[in-house]
């Protein structure tokens, strides 16, 4: 095998470890089952001491409709311009949430994606606060899950039209809850009590995210984090739904035997949040920057029904007798926007909030990458034509190293019939054959494996962009142009109804005939491949001959099977490749018979030689 076809081989290898490196190099995490202690009823801490072990929990309730749910409550409406949905008024909880920007799917009359929903829905999904007593105030009356609140100010929560909630104990406290949100996603929560007694007392203040059950639209694609979400002091934790939660790397598990629960606790001292996320919303708690507080991940199993928590838990403070104190925390609840999460990083001080989008490992190089195509997508305003320019500028970047690794492909080209001499010569004495052929490379300044440097680089760049395509929402649901309308998802037309002159549908995705169902992109894609493989003579040899013929082809329904925004940034890179590797090697002055090559390939099948 000649080194020219060496390198074109390699390159095919490599870019096979292009689409499945990721899958050795990222396993999945191993599942682990941890043992749950007994319940305790110890809810109090001491004074000036993090908030208690247990917080008072959901009631399961029977499973209705999310309609009905809602209606077994009496409810502020929440209405802003992107959100709309409800307060609950037992328990203060905010657990009615819907998109007004985003739906379900491309149908313009499809449903508004949902966020919260309320107990007794499927699936609850709920962020609530409260306050609990210390061991010195035993017995103090504060307010729970079935607490009914009342309504002191505001009809309906809006930007610049906060709802004031409050509730009397009867025993001299008076609680009041009054939430602010703004024009996206950041409601304000302040929580105070009037201590009207003429005791001192101490309360530790609280909130929490909760989700009973594993959302029903989670993806379980372990390239994808899903599931609870935080940084604490520069320092970012990840949990995953999987037996439990499932520690990442940076912490490992605390099992707490106060509580009925699996735990993972860490302390906050200057900056922090945590809640949950999936692929492209999410929720946070978020303290004020300077508030020293405990994140508690927690996994409890009650009467066989799973519920996740992300805990805010902060130290109790105290409140003399004929006092007021309060605390202001914020609930971050939409969708995960890289711009809009940039500016509440930075308008509000939330550390590494950002990185509720999951970059991977790869972050140094996914960032960038997002970055750069979506300030093309604001410029153009088409994020398809936006990948290809992204795909310009990465071979405009690469551009030098492509210089010189077509240079050398075409002084090995030049040197072919030297090359053949030697052969000729050391017959099958391998040894002198390889010393011969390391002489005449170092004669003529030429580097045999120079030409699998750009593919090289192309690897980390594919996998990024493949990453970066999948995790973010600035591209979910953008179109192209004619029948992409949904850059994340792969092309819909298929080959086996004719690209849809046929009167049926493709076979389902979740058939196994479906990685025959490719699409015209995948196709372009299989076709500029074999294009590049046009600008030299097929390998002489007929085994090799085969496997280049092959890999086209076989890449092609591979690929039909990815994100089309994938699919048209490979073939931008094959064409803008193509040209490249043309006008460079003419320019070396090698002759590139092209059509010869393409009329040779179809005389072989034709002949079945």
């Amino acid at each position: 095998m000649d080194e020219q076809n060496r390198n074109m081989l390699l390159a095919a290898v490599l870019s096979f470890v292009v689409i499945f490196g990721w899958f050795i190099i990222f396993p999945p995490e191993p599942q682990t089952q941890f043992d749950l202690p007994p319940p305790t009823d110890s809810t109090q801490v001491a004074p000036g001491q993090p908030a208690p072990a247990i917080l008072p929990g959901i009631a399961p309730t029977p499973e209705l409709r999310r309609d009905e749910a809602l209606e077994q409550t009496a409810r502020v409406a929440v209405e802003t311009p992107r959100l709309t949905g409800s307060i609950s008024l037992k328990g203060g909880r905010i657990d009615d949430l819907s998109l007004t920007d985003y739906r379900v799917d491309l149908d313009p009359e499809s449903a508004n994606v949902e966020l919260f929903s309320p107990s007794g829905a499927p699936n609850p999904y709920l962020a609530t606060y409260g306050w609990l007593a210390t061991r010195q105030n035993l017995g103090i009356n504060t307010p729970d899950g079935n607490t009914v609140w009342e309504i002191e100010a505001g009809r309906a929560l809006a930007p610049n039209r906060p709802v004031a909630l409050v509730w009397d104990n009867e025993d001299g406290l008076i609680f009041r809850r009054e939430i602010s949100v703004d024009e996206n996603y950041m409601f304000t929560v302040r929580q105070s009590v009037e201590n009207t007694t003429d005791q001192d007392i101490s309360l530790a203040p609280f909130g929490y995210i909760a989700q009973i059950g594993v959302p029903d639209d989670i993806i379980g694609f372990f390239i994808l984090h899903e599931g609870a979400v935080g940084a604490a002091d520069g320092v970012s934790h990840n949990y995953t739904y999987e037996g439990g939660w499932i520690t990442d790397s940076m912490a490992d598990f605390e099992l707490d035997t106060s509580e009925a629960a699996q735990v993972e606790k860490v302390t906050v001292s200057e900056t922090g949040w945590l809640g949950f996320t999936g692929k492209y919303w999410a929720s946070a708690l978020i303290p004020q920057k300077g508030q020293q507080f405990v994140q508690v991940y927690k996994y409890l199993e009650t009467d066989g029904r799973q519920e996740f928590r992300t805990e805010m838990r902060m130290p109790a403070i105290s409140i003399p007798a004929g006092t007021t104190q309060e605390v202001e925390t914020n609930l971050f609840a939409g969708a995960k926007e890289m711009e809009l999460l940039r500016d509440y990083e930075r308008d509000l001080g939330i550390e590494r909030f950002d990185y509720m989008v999951d970059w991977g490992w790869f972050w140094f190089l996914t960032r960038p990458i997002f970055d750069v195509l979506h300030w093309l997508n604001i410029q153009i305003g088409n994020m398809g034509w936006s990948i290809i320019i992204l795909t310009l500028i990465f071979k405009t970047l690469l551009f030098p190293l492509a210089w010189k690794s077509y240079v050398s492909m075409s002084k090995m080209k030049k040197l072919q019939p030297e090359m053949e001499k030697i052969k000729e010569r050391a017959g099958d004495d391998r040894m002198k054959l390889q010393q011969e052929m390391m002489a005449l490379y170092k004669k003529e300044k030429v580097n045999p494996a120079a030409g699998c440097l750009p593919i090289l680089l192309q690897i980390p760049i594919f996998f990024s962009l493949y990453k970066v395509l999948f995790v973010t929402i600035e591209v979910r649901q953008a179109p192209f142009i004619l029948w992409i309308e949904d850059l994340s998802v792969r092309d819909p037309t298929s080959v086996l109804n004719l690209f849809g002159l046929l009167p049926y549908a493709p076979p389902d995705p979740t058939s196994f005939l479906s990685i025959f169902s490719i699409g015209v992109f995948p196709i372009l894609m299989g076709v500029t491949m074999w294009m590049q493989q046009k600008l030299n003579p097929a390998p002489t040899d007929p085994t090799q001959a085969m496997i280049f013929a092959w890999i086209p082809w076989v890449f092609m329904f591979m690929l039909g099977q990815f994100a089309s925004g994938l699919v048209i940034y490979w073939c931008a890179n094959n064409i803008l490749t193509f040209a490249q590797q043309y006008a460079i090697m003419r320019s070396q002055g090698v002759e590139i018979d092209f059509f010869g090559n393409v009329k040779k390939s179809f005389k072989r099948k034709k002949t079945g030689t």
